[in-house]
């Protein structure tokens, strides 16, 4: 498995054999390489050896063939095991971590013995199944080059660690020294995060040291781990085309420094500053009111125009939304701004999407087939505050010559008294108890029951443990429900219209946000 807390900005600095065997020249390259690190607090930066144990390492025939070019370098840099332990220490007194990369089994033994912050596998050893089986086995996180490796041998590799439930990384890299632009391959670190989500991804690299480039795609790509040859070169001791000098890494740290600040926040929206707020706020249109609005009147966005330039305190046409209500505050002659001030809002947006979750639950329960795009309307009577008390939830099927809904009732909630001069209706009882009273004759129902509303009869129902119904019914029409409390509202200030989905009554609502 991965953890992103061991490897977030986590920075690499290699230094394979550019110790050239000599440890005081080592020291002296950490603690030029630990200066740099001080710079740039954004990164965490560690130390990287590399551990043979030469005299297994190498076969024994093959001790003295100093023509073969490994051998003759891995020899003539070899140190004791002393003096490895003194250049870790000093590292640690630096205030760098450490990582290692051992090529052998009885190297991993002492990655673990000298306490090292990582284990490295590198590219070469990647299918080493009997390398791979040890450094499992040291409670290290790993970090793992795949230069070279084919998608079966990573998809193992990949399986491998994780059901070991060892903390891991993958490293995109390319095994040719230096590497060149064209081969670079930079979106193998988007393969990497699509095809093993949740791992965390790194970039380790060999292009040449004056390419600034890769390392700031690799940033906004989204790269965890950048790992990056180092060296320290004196008139004794040359390096080779793809290590870094201490110039070459800090400029190198700066791009990649850059690009971080770049890309900014990452698994979150990111915070909206002030400035640009205020910045936008001057182009979005204010609201006014086209004729004049007395005290007490509700405002809809029929009542107003929009243009700009907007007031500080205005409201906007952005902050409309049909769950914002507003009442004038004061008087507001025709043309005048409409400010939070001098009206009063309420924004019922919480409430309705509770009463959502509520409608999805009650029906998943009762398992009522339901097409998978409706268009909903909430009936508060005498508003969404009282909706509970009060109200109920429509489902409109079709409307045709005929016209089909689903009538939803939350457990205590009553319809009130009202009659139809232009539709006749007929309920279907799907789920739960319903209580209808037709002419002031009272009536329960349960499911499967029918009851017939004929025009202009005065009808209201209501559910003591919520229930679900179908209206069949002719055409519906308009403002064609007549209400015997003159105090309830007209249609289009006592219904809250929106589109549901079937999607939403998975889990009994909770995926309703």
């Amino acid at each position: 498995m991965s953890d992103n807390n061991v490897f977030s900005n986590l920075i690499i600095f290699e230094m394979a054999n550019n110790h050239f065997g000599d440890v005081e020249h080592g020291k002296k390259l950490i603690r030029k390489y630990a200066d740099i690190a001080a710079k740039f607090p954004q990164f965490r930066c560690a130390i990287k050896f590399q551990y043979r144990d030469i005299p297994t390492f190498i076969h024994p025939e093959y001790k003295e063939r100093f023509d073969l070019k490994y051998i003759k370098r891995f020899s003539e840099t070899a140190l004791p095991e002393a003096a490895f332990v003194e250049m870790k220490e000093y590292a640690d007194s630096c205030g760098l971590l450490t990582a290692c990369t051992p090529f052998d089994e009885v190297s991993v033994d002492r990655v673990v013995k000298h306490k090292f912050d990582f284990l490295k596998i590198a590219s070469c050893s990647f299918t080493d199944w009997p390398l791979l089986e040890k450094a499992a086995s040291a409670g290290l996180p790993v970090i793992i080059s795949t230069a070279g490796a084919q998608l079966d041998d990573i998809c193992n590799v990949v399986s491998f660690f994780e059901h070991r439930q060892i903390p891991f990384a993958l490293m995109h890299c390319v095994g040719e020294y230096p590497t060149a632009d064209e081969t670079l391959e930079m979106n193998q670190i988007d393969y990497f995060k699509e095809t093993y989500p949740g791992i965390t991804v790194g970039f380790s690299t060999h292009e040449d040291p004056d390419n600034l480039t890769a390392v700031t795609i690799a940033i906004a790509k989204g790269a965890a781990i950048l790992e990056r040859h180092v060296a320290l070169p004196t008139e004794e001791y040359k390096i080779n085309a793809y290590s870094s000098t201490p110039e070459q890494t800090e400029k190198w740290l700066e791009a990649a420094k850059r690009a971080l600040v770049m890309c900014g926040k990452s698994g979150a929206r990111r915070d909206i500053s002030e400035k640009e707020k205020s910045d936008l706020q001057g182009l979005q249109r204010g609201a006014f009111v086209r004729n004049s609005v007395k005290k007490g009147e509700s405002i809809t966005v029929d009542d107003l125009f929009f243009a700009i330039p907007g007031t500080e305190g205005q409201i906007r046409a952005n902050d409309l939304s049909k769950y914002l209500k507003i009442v004038a505050a004061e008087d507001i002659p025709a043309g005048k701004p409409v400010m939070w001030s001098n009206t009063e809002t309420s924004n019922c947006r919480d409430a309705v999407l509770q009463i959502i979750r509520e409608l999805g639950s009650l029906l998943t329960k009762s398992a009522v087939p339901l097409m998978n795009r409706m268009n909903l309307e909430l009936s508060h009577h005498y508003g969404i505050d009282k909706f509970h008390e009060c109200g109920c939830s429509i489902i409109t099927c079709v409307n045709r010559e005929y016209c089909k809904k689903i009538i939803a009732l939350l457990p205590g909630q009553y319809n009130p008294c009202h009659a139809h001069k232009q539709k006749e209706e007929t309920f279907h009882v799907l789920y739960g108890t319903l209580e209808i009273e037709l002419d002031g004759v009272k009536k329960v129902c349960s499911a499967g029951d029918l009851v017939v509303v004929e025009r202009g009869v005065k009808h209201s129902f209501s559910s003591t443990d919520g229930a679900v119904m179908e209206e069949i019914s002719t055409t519906h029409c308009k403002n064609d429900s007549f209400y015997s409390d003159a105090d309830i509202k007209p249609a289009e200030q006592r219904k809250t219209y929106m589109t549901f989905y079937s999607e939403w009554l998975k889990d009994g609502g909770k995926a309703i946000k």
